[in-house]
């Protein structure tokens, strides 16, 4: 399972040490949710390229930028160099009002930068990529007309740097996937998906659920299953790594809120006032974010009741564990030729589960979807039996809320 990664940073780092140790016999499978359910082996994980746009780690090796983010010392089977990746280009305002694409002018092409990712690509003969990249505020395009329209009119205002990745893999020759592991909608853009089902690629996404977001969709799910009436739900995060300084950007952050939100209505059926987001960068939180939870609610008799959960969750470590089952589901998909996106896959995986409209669902109901999607049979989840396999990119299965 040949993996790339756009954007170097703190979780790519951690998969890469987290998949070297596996290999060593360092350490084992804690913290990867089906590490014995899938019948692709971790052992064949193989990470061969990253692509990044800082130029402290343009050029530089594996092995020197992983030391910046975990001081355990390691040698990697393979201490791949990180290439130049995609930068969306911003109007400068200085004297000619020129426009910079990774400091060429933006003459260079939309289309140039994505054959220049494909030969890429093809050297390393990738099969899966992550996005791992800043979070983003990217607006979908709906229809995929429009999207190649704007790559063929390097439309550099329009097309983000995850659209531009994701397309560049639709190009690539080669039956592949793409994991999309922040908030920016591509499972959730129909031309997408689209895009996707006609040049042989599989999506999984939106934004990857790792940290409060999963626990608080199966509390909501006790609270609906028992009948209690939420009245409000405050959440919020606040870290000290690179993702939480850039979500101070509001633009980001709002990308950010629209994933973590849309688990409320979908779930407990009914709106609720909430509060669900990022709300602060402190840098000696680090990568140990502080994790925050008031839920208040009516019981029986008008009783009110109400849950505070307090916890300091590793950001990183939590969505990298994550990836090791993401990267062979993957692999699983393509050899079936499920192309387009898989609702099993992003409803347990994902903060908003993809194809556009999809509900998200109790976390808990959906790890036993993706059981049945690789082939431990139907199952139970309460509301009757599901066929092995159902739900894919037509919707998820239905679910009762």
């Amino acid at each position: 399972m040949r993996t790339a990664i756009f954007g170097q940073g703190y979780v790519a780092s951690i998969l890469a040490a987290g998949l070297q140790r596996i290999k060593e016999g360092e350490i084992g499978y804690e913290g990867i949710p089906l590490a014995e359910h899938i019948p692709e082996s971790i052992e064949e994980i193989e990470l061969v390229r990253a692509f990044d746009i800082d130029e402290r780690k343009v050029g530089r090796r594996l092995s020197d930028i992983v030391s910046w983010y975990w001081n355990g010392g390691i040698s990697f089977e393979n201490d791949y160099t990180v290439k130049r990746g995609y930068r969306q280009p911003q109007r400068s305002s200085g004297e000619g009002g020129e426009e910079m694409l990774n400091g060429a002018m933006a003459d260079t092409g939309l289309e140039e930068v994505v054959w220049r990712l494909v030969e890429e690509y093809e050297r390393d003969e990738v099969e899966v990529f992550i996005n791992l990249t800043t979070t983003e505020n990217v607006q979908p395009f709906h229809d995929a007309t429009e999207l190649e329209r704007a790559i063929r009119e390097n439309r550099y205002d329009r097309v983000s740097a995850s659209q531009l990745y994701f397309y560049s893999v639709t190009q690539y020759d080669k039956p592949s996937a793409f994991i999309n592991c922040i908030p920016a909608q591509i499972a959730n853009d129909p031309a997408c998906v689209e895009l996707a089902k006609r040049n042989s690629c599989v999506v999984f996404g939106d934004d990857g659920a790792s940290g409060a977001t999963p626990l608080t969709a199966d509390i909501l799910e006790h609270m609906r299953q028992r009948s209690r009436r939420v009245l409000c739900i405050s959440q919020f995060n606040i870290g000290g790594n690179t993702d939480f300084l850039s979500l101070m950007e509001p633009e980001r952050n709002l990308a950010k809120e629209t994933t973590k939100s849309s688990i409320v209505h979908d779930i407990l059926g009914y709106e609720v006032p909430h509060y669900i987001k990022p709300t602060g960068y402190l840098m000696p939180l680090g990568d140990k974010k502080f994790v925050a939870m008031h839920i208040p609610y009516i019981s029986f008799n008008g009783a009110e009741d109400e849950l505070t959960i307090t916890a300091r969750i590793n950001d990183s470590p939590a969505l990298a564990g994550m990836l090791v089952d993401l990267i062979r589901l993957a692999k699983i998909a393509i050899e079936r030729g499920e192309y387009g996106t898989v609702y099993p896959i992003n409803a347990f995986y994902m903060k908003m589960p993809g194809p556009r409209d999809a509900k998200a669902i109790p976390k808990v109901f959906a790890f036993e979807l993706v059981r049945s999607w690789i082939g431990y049979g139907s199952i139970d989840i309460g509301d009757g039996e599901r066929e092995k396999g159902g739900g894919t990119d037509g919707g998820e299965p239905e679910v009762s809320n």
